[in-house]
């Protein structure tokens, strides 16, 4: 249940997050074409001049241009700011709208569900993860004062998975040390597939997202020959939007399945440190049995 609300939350963001990127970049396109329309209406000059006005604009000084570009100056530093202002957050934004926000919808899907599952599993792991040599000594501890009842009691109140391999191989101490045996090795193999649970997502998450780059990838490219073919032309101006189209999300495909591949090399580490910790804890459990003569 809570895996589905947290999918229904990730999906209402991901559309949120979709609708405003395409209302700002409606809101840009209105905003040029007036613009356009504005530039247009004051590009109209009189056709003749009176020689006189010629004539005075001849004689003007030269400390005239030299005060323009002395106001134009602050008029060029104050954009440049503007633009190094803009960084981050919106950048990110600004690129999402330039890719096509359908396009880039899907990286972004692939990256929210996976990190999802990967802060999941990282937490998991964390409270999976105990002092194993602590605990053995906990252990050898509760069998010589109270007996294997006393240790069970212990593995019961402990959480993570090497003090469910202890119980379930402490149960079985009536049925001879090799029951014990197979019994630590098949819940070893449960708690590891416990542990590894969630991780194929994340694998598929990164094969996935490039993919659907390379999707943006080509439609992109197509739609840059559509447009060729509409205007019967080659130029810049004509492909330069389906190009861009292209290469955005290609570039957010890549990013999504890197940062997933960090998160996925990071747990696989920490699962094999566990495991590696199991076995070890394993091994220890049949010395300790052995060592009090706790098998009947």
């Amino acid at each position: 249940m809570k895996r589905v609300l947290l999918l229904i939350l990730t999906l209402g963001l991901l559309f949120s997050f979709s609708y405003e990127a395409n209302a700002q970049g409606d809101n840009e396109t209105a905003t040029e074409t007036v613009a356009e329309d504005g530039t247009d209406g004051g590009e109209e000059a009189p056709a003749e001049e009176p020689a006189a006005d010629a004539e005075t604009s001849s004689e003007e000084p030269a400390s005239t241009d030299a005060n323009e570009e002395a106001e134009a100056a602050p008029a060029e530093a104050a954009d440049d700011s503007e633009e190094a202002k803009a960084t981050g957050v919106e950048v990110v934004k600004k690129k999402f709208i330039e890719g096509d926000p359908y396009f880039m919808s899907l990286p972004l899907l692939c990256l929210i569900l996976g990190l999802a599952i990967a802060i999941e599993r990282i937490i998991s792991l964390f409270l999976a993860s105990t002092n194993t040599d602590k605990f053995v000594d906990q252990v050898e501890n509760a069998l010589q004062s109270g007996g294997v009842d006393a240790a069970k009691d212990l593995c019961r109140e402990t959480r993570g998975p090497v003090a469910s391999i202890f119980y379930q191989g402490l149960m079985r101490t009536d049925e001879g040390l090799d029951q014990v045996e197979k019994a630590v090795v098949s819940y070893g193999s449960v708690q590891m597939g416990q542990l590894e649970k969630g991780l194929v997502w994340i694998s598929l998450f990164i094969a996935l997202a490039p993919m659907l780059g390379f999707m943006g990838t080509v439609i992109g490219m197509i739609g840059a020959f559509d447009d060729i073919e509409k205007a019967g032309d080659i130029s810049p101006a004509i492909v330069a939007r389906g190009i861009k189209v292209a290469l955005l999300t290609t570039v957010a495909g890549l990013i999504v399945a890197i940062i997933l591949q960090l998160f996925y090399n990071y747990l696989v580490s920490r699962i094999d440190g566990i495991v590696n910790r199991m076995e070890d804890a394993s091994i220890k459990l049949i010395d300790l049995i052995i060592h009090h003569n706790i098998i009947k």
